[in-house]
């Protein structure tokens, strides 16, 4: 059997399986404001991995850096190329617009506000299959069916033709989440995703992540999940790989485990505090 390599932050790496991202030397700064200052991490295909850290540490900076939807000021962006057979890595800054948004039709963003748009629940799913699939109403119609299933929502013309308006917290984080399955993504993003949900609603919204991680069926790329949280609850329930941001570096990065027990000054204080984060819904 093949022995794990030693990862760059002494964090495992399976080499038995692919990369989806490498980050090499990403600085990101807002004027004086150094966010990341030299992250070096790599996330092989189908980890599940939660990116935690106190307010202001750069957890969300480092996911839209990670998406494209921010250029680092020096260092790289690698992804898998899904539309390559063998998942090549390329680097996000040589990627042209058109093959960005080719790249993008293979992930699905859970947004910490839902970034729902005004509207019934099925022009929310509809959107991007219209623009990146350029599926027709009648094909996307069951599709909608099946994603509001899978996310405990209803299915029927009346809830499809719902205003997102009037949903619930957690009835719209459960369309946010449908929404990003509805494209099947190799891929699926999570900032905050319980943030301001009652325990109940965050604990549906635990299990509906574990479910979307392991099931993609036979045949197609495993699915890696990267989530932004403060959520105990949500880290003891999945157990992912953990990588702590403190002060624009990685402090941390290995099972959760290993994060739960360790007595570092930084992190055992962070840990303890992590639901009132969670419940403030503090900034990365």
């Amino acid at each position: 059997m093949t022995e794990p390599a030693e990862g760059r932050n002494g964090h495992a790496i399976d080499t038995l399986h692919s990369l989806e991202f490498r980050i090499e030397g990403v600085h990101v700064a807002f004027g004086d404001n150094k966010v990341l200052r030299g992250i070096d991490l790599e996330i092989a295909s189908g980890e599940v991995i939660a990116i935690v850290g106190g307010s202001g540490s750069g957890k969300t900076v480092l996911l839209n850096t990670m998406l494209g939807l921010l250029t680092p000021d020096s260092g790289r962006v690698w992804v898998a190329d899904h539309a390559n057979a063998a998942g090549a890595l390329v680097s996000l800054d040589k990627l042209g617009e058109e093959d960005r948004d080719h790249l993008h039709s293979h992930w699905g963003v859970v947004f910490q506000r839902n970034a729902l748009f005004s509207g019934s629940v099925f022009e929310n799913i509809a959107l991007w299959l219209r623009e990146v699939r350029d599926l027709q109403n009648a094909d996307i119609r069951p599709l909608a069916r099946s994603v509001l299933e899978a996310v405990d929502l209803p299915s029927d013309d009346a809830f499809l033709e719902t205003s997102t308006g009037s949903l619930s917290g957690g009835m719209a984080k459960r369309l946010a989440v449908a929404r990003a399955l509805a494209m099947d993504p190799i891929v699926i993003f999570y900032d905050e995703p319980t943030s301001g949900l009652d325990p109940i609603s965050a604990a549906h919204i635990q299990d509906l992540i574990q479910t979307a991680h392991s099931d993609r069926g036979r045949g197609r790329p495993t699915r890696t999940s990267v989530i932004v949280t403060h959520d105990k609850d949500l880290l003891s329930r999945l157990e992912p790989r953990v990588i702590m941001l403190h002060e624009g570096h990685i402090l941390f990065d290995g099972p959760f485990a290993d994060f739960h027990a360790s007595d570092s000054p930084v992190i055992r204080p962070y840990f303890e505090l992590m639901p009132t984060y969670h419940l403030r819904g503090a900034p990365g």
